[in-house]
């Protein structure tokens, strides 16, 4: 007998004929709507119940839709990536669903896109381009890396590998992380946070999103930054209050900033990071190579083809 199957995973949509076969080898039966980003509460409490597993995106997953999957035919569920700021995990032990996520998967990946931001950042190479494009021919002075300090907030999977490229662009760096018991020893250890703030020429953030960290970017730590430092964002946007950083911006006191990720998504037009000459912005996407994709997906699809075999043991 068939499962199935609810993918509402962006990337993993994109490439949903790769797995075709491996669909069929299981017996899963797959749902794959339009999703540009996520799909809203009312869409998931419709499609949810219709389905054995759920492979979840960015999609904000309340206790409303959970309770609407274990009326109707929800089983298990796994969250596609790393993050899992987006899904009421207590609501899911509460009501019985077998949930997981796929950890370590885009550390690299994530950590390319930062040093790219970084890189472009110090050298202006964006606002270079753009203003070319327009007919310009601008020649801003960077700024070298070599001895220039990074911070990183989180050191895990994506924080270590940021690190390990900092390292060979000769930059010194500082790191926060409560959680984490061992570190490269090249990275300097700067706790409680935000000690050492002020050292820093670029920050990073490249840790999860939780209750005590939201808004870890506002203005009584914008008032400790060293004057032009570079931000960086390739984590979840509530990380960063935005006015805080706009307020940054327009001051001077922070040179720069790329946001692969905003507090709400997709951007809306009136944001005034999309005009903002000094901003990069991205589109939530500092995961996504064909790679990468095809190697969660599979441990999306095989984790959840255990829980769903588990809990038909069960029953």
């Amino acid at each position: 007998m068939s499962s199935k199957i609810l993918i509402t995973c962006p990337p993993m949509l994109k490439n949903v004929k790769s797995f075709q076969n491996d669909f069929k080898d299981l017996g899963f039966e797959i749902t794959a709507p339009e999703v540009i980003q996520t799909l809203s509460e009312k869409e998931l409490m419709d499609l949810v119940p219709q389905h054995d597993g759920w492979i979840i995106g960015d999609d904000l997953v309340t206790f409303k839709i959970l309770e609407a999957g274990k009326k109707g035919l929800l089983k298990a569920a796994v969250k596609w990536g790393i993050g899992t700021d987006n899904v009421d995990f207590d609501a899911c032990k509460k009501l019985g669903i077998p949930i997981t996520n796929t950890p370590g998967m885009f550390g690299a990946e994530v950590a390319d896109l930062a040093m790219c931001y970084i890189l472009g950042l110090a050298r202006d190479a964006f606002f270079i381009d753009r203003e070319v494009r327009k007919g310009g021919w601008p020649k801003p002075s960077g700024i070298s890396l070599a001895g220039k300090t990074l911070g990183i907030i989180g050191l895990g999977d994506i924080g270590r590998n940021i690190a390990k490229r900092a390292k060979a662009h000769e930059l010194d760096i500082v790191c926060w992380d409560p959680y984490i018991k061992t570190f490269p020893k090249y990275v300097k250890v700067c706790e409680p946070f935000p000690s050492q703030i002020e050292t820093c020429d670029f920050i990073v953030f490249a840790c999860a999103l939780t209750r005590e960290n939201f808004h870890l970017l506002n203005d009584s730590i914008l008032n400790l930054l060293k004057p032009g430092v570079r931000v960086v964002n390739v984590s979840r946007g509530p990380l960063i209050n935005e006015s805080t950083l706009l307020k940054g911006l327009e001051s001077g006191k922070i040179c720069s900033a790329a946001l692969d990720v905003f507090e709400f998504e997709p951007i809306k037009k009136s944001n005034k990071f999309l005009v903002h000459p000094k901003c990069i912005v991205g589109s939530h996407n500092g995961s996504n190579t064909f790679e990468a994709v095809l190697r969660a997906s599979y441990e999306a699809i095989n984790l959840l083809d255990t829980m769903l075999k588990k809990k038909k043991e069960n029953d």
